[in-house]
Formats: structure tokens, sequence, C-alpha cells
């Protein structure tokens, strides 16, 4: 077997596991992908989110639910 065989048998194997992972990533679709029914995360659900990865302070995470709350209280309901 010569070189040209042994670049052949890796594009084939190349070819055969990215074959292999696109077909499992259209069998498994990541759940946050423009799935039916499925909403979009509320600002409060953002916030909570985001303060339990640690990337707000207690300070900062009370100041803006207190925001959030002046802002739903002030919105007009239909």
């Amino acid at each position: 077997m010569g070189v040209g065989g042994w670049i052949a048998m890796v594009v084939f194997w190349v070819a055969l596991i990215a074959l292999i992972v696109w077909a499992v990533m259209r069998v498994f679709p990541s759940a946050a992908k423009d799935e039916p029914g499925a909403r979009p995360e509320t600002p409060q659900e953002i916030l909570d989110r985001r303060f339990a990865a640690g990337e707000l302070d207690v300070e900062t995470y009370r100041s803006m639910q207190d925001t959030l709350a002046a802002g739903q209280l002030g919105r007009k309901l239909p």
C-alpha cells in the first residue's frame, strides 16, 4: 500500500467519523434549538440564573429585582 492508499484511508475514516457525528446531532437535537412550544426565558428567570451562576452579587441582584418589579407594576395590562 503506497502513500496514496494511506491518504485515502485517513480521508475515509475522517469522513466516516464526521458522518456519525452529524447523524447523532440530527437524531438528538439540542433542547435549546427552536423547539416547538419552547418559551423564551422571562427577565426574572434570566436574573435568577445569573445570580445562581455567581455573575451578580446580592446587592446588584436585589436592585435589579426592584427595577423589574417597578417596571411590571408600571406596565398597563390590556
